[in-house]
């Protein structure tokens, strides 16, 4: 026994256990994630091939011009890109409130007025000022009002009891009647007579595209947003409070941490990164704000936050894959026959499988390591 235990071999066995087991600990525990999350797109896939099947058409067939549409070629990849780019910061605003614990559903509303707050912004100020300068009040001007919409949500929450979910999703309704009364009233461009707009942007003051892509700027911001939101969540005490706030509401309280602050605070934060893809969107592909603005952006960018685990870095490989299966929606239009809505039932497909798949994390044994101590 005495050899066995100083037998070096057996030393430099148990020295690499030790060393290996916290990687493998930090590796279960993120795995999890990714696991579960690619197994419910395989089964939303297979869900809607069925589907497929049922109307007469071939599985493969739209499968494969849904990559040729989105990654095919690299036309493909710049469309998916920029259809990308506002999924980003749609996704941002039901990511961050739901690290709080908050499910906030109406991040269209802030796109839409953010939409528009940037076009009015924009009008006093042309040709007075650079195109950088009249970005960055078109911006500002997107986040206040974005912020202020989601941020209301938030406040009704903590301070009034109203159910976040409920109030966000009202909120949207009420943004989009707001933004069709300002288009079509005192905003409009008299010389829109087909489709009521804001008067729109010369050439010049486009957000141009990212030297050597086709492109817009948008991308680039979405993608910081993400980056920022990433370290506002895991590396500052504001994010650290939010957590433990979304964890335990009642002991955030007992511990003394504004929690009404921090509810209303992060709320607002999504709510401008909404009201910014509203900016983008007027400023790189519009030129105007109209009715184009409500594209379903919002909504979409739900699926991507959930399917990213509220994560927002997770969020940039999400957006981008939602991104391209939208890009591909004209093409499966045009050579299969069936309607563009064709991508929404898969969207809403996968979100329903998501939203199932819920109920899995932490059921198993692989992927806790605090039930491998237990077994042990």
């Amino acid at each position: 026994m005495t050899v066995q235990a100083n037998d070096p071999g057996l030393s430099i066995s148990a020295g690499s256990g030790t060393r290996i087991r916290p990687l493998l600990e930090w590796f279960a525990r993120r795995a999890e994630a990714v696991a579960i999350g690619l197994v419910a797109i395989l089964i939303g896939l297979a869900l809607f091939s069925l589907f497929i099947l049922v109307i007469g058409k071939s599985p493969v067939t739209l499968f494969q011009l849904m990559y040729t549409g989105g990654f095919g070629s690299w036309f493909s990849v710049q469309n998916s890109l920029s259809r990308a780019a506002p999924l980003l910061l749609t996704a941002l605003c039901v990511a961050l409130p739901a690290r709080l614990g908050l499910v906030i559903i109406g991040g269209e509303g802030a796109v839409v007025l953010g939409g528009v707050a940037a076009a009015a912004a924009a009008m006093p100020l042309l040709g007075l000022v650079p195109p950088a300068v009249l970005f960055v009040f078109m911006g500002l001007a997107a986040m206040v009002i974005g912020g202020l919409w989601i941020g209301l949500a938030g406040f009704l929450r903590h301070y009034r009891g109203v159910n976040e979910t409920i109030s966000s999703l009202l909120l949207a309704y009420i943004a989009i009647a707001l933004m069709n009364q300002f288009v079509e009233g005192p905003l409009r461009d008299p010389a829109s007579l087909n489709k009521p707009s804001t008067r729109p942007l010369p050439a010049e003051y486009m957000m141009g595209d990212i030297p050597g892509m086709d492109v817009h700027w948008g991308l680039i911001i979405g993608i910081l947003a993400c980056i920022l939101s990433w370290i506002l969540m895991e590396a500052t005490s504001y994010g650290f409070a939010a957590r433990i706030a979304g964890g335990n509401v009642r002991a955030a309280q007992i511990q003394g941490l504004p929690v009404g602050k921090l509810i209303t605070g992060f709320t607002a934060i999504a709510g401008s990164f909404a009201g910014l893809a509203g900016m983008v969107e007027v400023a790189a592909v519009q030129g105007s704000a109209n009715a184009s603005l409500a594209a379903g952006y919002g909504y979409t960018g739900i699926l991507v936050a959930f399917l990213a685990r509220h994560n927002p870095l997770a969020i940039i490989p999400v957006a981008i894959l939602l991104g391209g299966i939208d890009a591909s929606g004209g093409l499966i239009q045009r050579r299969m026959g069936l309607p563009d809505a064709t991508v929404l039932v898969l969207q809403g497909t996968l979100f329903i499988v998501i939203l199932f798949c819920e109920t899995f994390y932490g059921r198993f044994r692989i992927f806790d390591p605090d039930l491998w101590k237990r077994s042990a």
